[in-house]
Parts: structure tokens; C-alpha cells; sequence
């Protein structure tokens, strides 16, 4: 049988970075919280932290803390049904970790958000990280949801086709013109300046492929900020790729233009959440499904 006590100690300090911090999260002193740690461990005969600045889950850790959000969810829908008056089952508000990317955090996410808190007190603890990569924090178990361009299911996790983010190369019509006079052209884009998110950022690769048949090799700025992609473009800086979600205003009035009509790109999108059952994580998936609908482009298999 698990310490919850102590297990609770253990996910504040990987969640908090340090023993000071989960201190004060869980309102017991530094000690008590070193005690509690120190005593799970010695019953499970294996560390959970790595101490460092900041402290980090072992595997065996990052196991533990998923385990214990999953039952916090499922004592979250069992206190409901609890006599009025009964002792709260977890002393701490429950928090759903998920991971997201950025730029649908920028666009379509919010709203599902909005859906979900308005119906639940659980909170979310978001993690941003490129699409193609959130769904390892699912594996890992930091996270118990996840937007993802993954369409492999993780073990212990249902999956949903949301459809896809479609992105648009932009620049201001003053950088078009300095730029591109003769349209988009493999030598142009070797001059021209553009922005990329981050060295992940393999996006712009696949652009240039289905465009003109070429790698990224032109001057690079890098803002890992979807806002700034958008600013810096508008600005002249760069021409970069934009979900078009977020740039159809600044299209509609001229203050961007479409650099390759005909040439956009799609990112399908999935959603894969823990196959647990909790009234929470349904909720959030209905909220998520719903927003998707609204934003992104449908799914291929629904396509006319």
C-alpha cells in the first residue's frame, strides 16, 4: 500500500523544483517534507528525486506522479458523491497536466479551455512543447492529456483525429516586394530572410519541399513565440509560416500578404488522453473536440 502522504510530498517537489517550495505548496515545514520523501523511498528501496536545482523525477518518480494524479481525478468524481461534511480526500485542488504546442495555444486551445473550466474546479497545468513531441510527455507521464501530430495511440491513452492547423507563408507587402518581385523562387528563397520557431522547427523544411523543391538555407531569425512570428512579419523582419487562424484578420486587411497562394500546409492534429474514467478528462475531451471543430481544418478522412 502507498504512502499518499508521502506521495503527495514526493510529485510537490518535482512539480515546485525543490523542498522549500513544495514546503510551502503543502504548508508543512522543508524537514517534513524531506521525511516524508526520505520514507517513501526507503519503503520502496528506490529513489524518486534527483536533487538538483531544480529537482527531477527518476522514471520510477515520473510513474508515481502519474499514478497519483489519476487518483486524485477519480477521488475528484468520488467526493461528489460523499455525505455533506466528510473529510476532503486530497487536501490539495486537483490539476490536470497537459501538454500543448504553441501555436494551438495561440489559436483554437483557449476556447476549449474556457468550455472546460466552466464546468469543472479542476484546474490544468500546461506544458508547451512542439507538436511533434508532446505525446512523449504523455509517455513519460507527465502529463495525463495532449495535443499531438503523433497519430500512434500511447499505451493507456485514447485517441481522437481533431483535424488540422493550416499555416499560410506571410509577409508584409513591403518585404514581399523587397524580396519576392518575381514571386516565390528557390533563389529568392535563399536570400530571404525568415523566421523558425526553434531547432526542432522542422515545418518550414516541409513547406520548402512542397513548394519549390528546396531546403531551408536563407539568413534565419529565431523567435520561439508564435505572437512574434506574426509581429516580426508584419514588421518586415522576416516572412515566416503563421496558422492561418491567427493571421486571417491581418490578410483581410493588407497588412500581411499570402506569399504562395495554392501553397499552404497542413498539420493534422490528434488529441490522446489517459483512458481513465473520469468525469474530468471526459469533459475536457468534449471541450476540446468542440473547439477543434470550430478552428481547424476537418479531418482528410472527412473532406469532400
Amino acid at each position: 500500500m502507498l504512502d499518499y502522504p508521502a506521495l503527495s510530498a514526493m510529485a510537490a517537489v518535482i512539480r515546485e523544483g525543490g523542498f522549500e517550495r513544495a514546503a510551502e505548496r503543502l504548508r508543512i515545514t522543508p524537514s517534513a517534507v524531506s521525511q516524508r520523501v526520505r520514507s517513501l523511498e526507503e519503503k520502496l528501496g528506490a529513489v524518486t528525486i534527483v536533487r538538483g536545482k531544480p529537482c527531477a523525477p527518476t522514471e520510477l518518480g515520473a510513474l508515481l506522479c502519474a499514478h497519483l494524479d489519476k487518483v486524485r481525478l477519480m477521488e475528484n468524481d468520488l467526493a461528489a458523491h460523499l455525505p455533506l461534511g466528510a473529510v476532503a480526500l486530497s487536501e490539495s485542488a486537483v490539476t490536470l497536466g497537459i501538454a500543448v504546442n504553441a501555436d494551438s495555444l495561440a489559436t483554437w486551445f483557449p476556447d476549449a479551455l474556457a468550455r472546460f473550466t466552466a464546468s469543472t474546479k479542476v484546474l490544468v497545468d500546461l506544458k508547451l512543447d512542439d507538436e511533434a513531441h508532446t505525446a512523449q510527455r504523455l509517455r513519460s507521464g507527465e502529463v495525463l492529456a495532449a495535443v499531438t501530430a503523433d497519430p500512434d495511440p500511447v499505451q493507456g491513452c485514447q485517441i481522437t483525429q481533431l483535424g488540422a492547423l493550416r499555416y499560410v507563408a506571410c509577409a508584409s507587402p513591403a518585404f514581399a516586394e523587397r524580396h519576392f518581385p518575381n514571386g516565390v523562387t528557390p533563389g529568392a528563397l535563399a536570400e530571404a530572410p525568415v523566421l523558425r520557431f526553434d531547432r526542432r522547427d522542422a515545418l518550414l523544411a516541409r513547406w520548402m519541399r512542397a513548394a519549390c523543391g528546396v531546403e531551408p538555407s536563407a539568413p534565419t531569425h529565431w523567435a520561439p513565440s508564435t505572437a512574434a512570428f506574426v509581429d516580426l512579419a508584419m514588421i518586415g523582419v522576416a516572412w515566416s509560416l503563421n496558422p492561418l487562424p491567427l493571421i486571417r484578420p491581418h490578410l483581410a486587411d493588407g497588412r500581411l500578404i499570402d506569399l504562395a497562394p495554392g501553397h499552404q500546409i497542413d498539420v493534422p492534429l490528434y488529441w490522446q488522453a489517459a483512458r481513465l474514467e473520469a468525469s474530468a478528462l471526459r469533459r475536457l475531451t468534449d471541450a476540446v473536440r468542440a473547439a477543434a471543430a470550430l478552428s481547424l481544418e476537418p479531418p482528410a478522412s472527412n473532406r469532400p
